[in-house]
This record gives structure tokens, C-alpha cells and sequence, in this order.
């Protein structure tokens, strides 16, 4: 009998305060023309069982993207790992694939390159890497370490990337194309991001990284 395949819910984090981006709801920005969020879901929706949006303001505008919306059950802007924990404990898949709604060139194969990981060396946790550095946000979590996550958020701890190192996690090398990880936190970085949109040899240009959504109407 073949192995059950796990089952996987993906979730975008978009519940920040935006500090950066003076306060304007990231996910919600337009980059040409379109939602931020709409290139992420175009490229995480085919890697998964079901998509999540994780989000603490403006509902009813995530709403209408047509996936569940979801807020974090620890209040007062908890961070990333709040977002994790409550798309486990609002779905029930095996896994949640995470990924943050500011960056639109979240890689095609991220879901089978990090359940690879995990599966090859047992982990409960896959994270990328880019070749230099982690990539926490973008992160493979088993539904088993909610109670780790929940304990660590009620000690008054946020940090992420502490997080999912003391969880030993097995790392996805993308050191091929780490371009897909750029995110963008500051009007500057949208204006880059705008540039380079329709530049060849940049990932958004690239199947491997996704596609713009079709606008309604396009053909």
C-alpha cells in the first residue's frame, strides 16, 4: 500500500502592523495594477489542499479574495508565529505551508522541495534557505508542534526565527534562486518591485516563481 500523502494547508501571513510601509495593509497593495496578495495566491493555491489568509485588519477586503480569513487567537499584533498557530488550529491538515503576503515571487515548487526535506530526514519542520541566510516565514510546520508554538508565544516570546531553529528544522536549499524570497517592507522596495516586474531575468518573469494573476477579464 502506497503512504497516505500529507495533507497541507497554506496559509499567507498578512496580520502585521506594516511599520514600514507607513501602516498600509502590504497584502493590499497594488503592483501593477493588482493585489500583492493575488501573485502569492496564484502561485501557493496549486501547492496545496486549501489556503488560509491570516490577517488582523481589513477582513472584509482579504475577504474578497475568496479564501477563509482567519485572525490570530493571541491578540495585539503577536507576529508571524501567531498567524502559524492559528491556521493549524483552524484547519486540519497534516501540515501548514507559510508563506507572508509581501513577497509575490514565492517559488512554484516550494511545498514539494520542503515536505522532501522533512520526509528525507524525519523532521516535524522544513524551512527554506536561501543560500546565505533562513528563510523562516516560508516554512513547512506539522500540526504536532502547536503546543511548542502556543507555549512559546504565552512565555511572551515572538521571535520567529528562534523559533524554528530550537525545532531542528530540515532546510530546503534555494540557494538557486534566492531572488524569490525578496519581500517587499517599504515604498522603495514596491517601486523596485514595479521595476522589475517585466525584467527578464528577474523571478517574476520566471514560471518557477509564478505567474501574475490574470486580471477579470483577461483572456
Amino acid at each position: 500500500m502506497q503512504p497516505r500523502t500529507p495533507s497541507i494547508t497554506g496559509v499567507i501571513l498578512a496580520g502585521g502592523r506594516s511599520r514600514r510601509m507607513q501602516g498600509r495593509d502590504k497584502g493590499l497593495l497594488l503592483l501593477n495594477g493588482r493585489a500583492m496578495i493575488e501573485y502569492v495566491l496564484a502561485t501557493l493555491g496549486p501547492q496545496v489542499d486549501e489556503v488560509l489568509i491570516s490577517a488582523n485588519r481589513h477582513l472584509d477586503d482579504y475577504g474578497r479574495f475568496g479564501r477563509p480569513v482567519i485572525t490570530d487567537r493571541i491578540g495585539d499584533f503577536a507576529g508571524p508565529l501567531a498567524g502559524m498557530a492559528a491556521a493549524i488550529q483552524n484547519s486540519k491538515s497534516d501540515y501548514i505551508l507559510s508563506v507572508p503576503c509581501d513577497s509575490p515571487w514565492v517559488p512554484g515548487d516550494l511545498a514539494p522541495r520542503l515536505l522532501h526535506r522533512v520526509q528525507a530526514e524525519g523532521a516535524s519542520l522544513g524551512a527554506a534557505h536561501d543560500g546565505r541566510r533562513l528563510q523562516p516565514v516560508f516554512a513547512l510546520i506539522h500540526r504536532k508542534l502547536l503546543p511548542a508554538m502556543l507555549a512559546y508565544l504565552q512565555s511572551g516570546e515572538r521571535k520567529l526565527g528562534l523559533w524554528i531553529r530550537q525545532q531542528q528544522p530540515a532546510l530546503a536549499d534555494f540557494s538557486d534562486r534566492p531572488e524569490a524570497f525578496f519581500n517587499i517592507n517599504s515604498p522603495a522596495e514596491l517601486e523596485t518591485a514595479e521595476a522589475h516586474l517585466d525584467d527578464p531575468l528577474h523571478p517574476a518573469s520566471s514560471g518557477l516563481f509564478g505567474t501574475p494573476p490574470p486580471k477579470q477579464g483577461d483572456e
